[in-house]
């Protein structure tokens, strides 16, 4: 129904290049097989740390929202809420609670806050960066809608 990976930006991609060449650059001094071990270290390590840091995805199946390493099932979320930049920002800082999951990422503006209706549960709502919030939300509908016609 709904699947978004929150890749990071390209420029980002510079980062694992800067940190291979200051590993080569390091290990210049102790000989040149070290500067190129330490460049393709350097590259390798960083590129696999961003890749991990910028591959949650989220997703909207059979009946469940998946978000990163979370699933909850449609039927213990309420009301979704699109938040601007502005509100955005509010809510994962001075509004954020502490009980809330958070799937931030930084680089992407908008949000989705989803609150949560289970009573056994004591996370308050959801906050989901995502780079389309209302289809995020249509998607959720959707899925509730069909969980309740079953």
């Amino acid at each position: 129904m709904y699947e978004e990976r929150l890749t990071v930006p390209r420029s980002w991609w510079l980062l694992p290049v800067a940190l291979g060449l200051s590993f080569g650059l390091i290990l210049l001094r102790f000989s040149g097989l070290g500067a190129l071990i330490g460049l393709v270290v350097g590259v390798a390590a960083g590129a696999a740390a961003l890749s991990s840091y910028g591959s949650p995805r989220i997703r909207v199946v059979q009946g469940s929202l998946v978000a990163g390493q979370a699933r909850i099932p449609v039927s213990a979320l309420g009301e979704a809420e699109v938040l601007n930049p502005k509100e955005a920002v509010a809510w994962r800082s001075v509004k954020a609670d502490p009980r809330a999951f958070m799937l931030l990422r930084s680089y992407v503006p908008t949000a989705l806050k989803v609150a949560v209706t289970d009573p056994a549960d004591p996370t308050p709502y959801l906050y989901l960066s995502t780079r389309s919030p209302q289809r995020l939300a249509d998607a959720l509908d959707e899925a509730a809608a069909g969980s309740r016609s079953r």
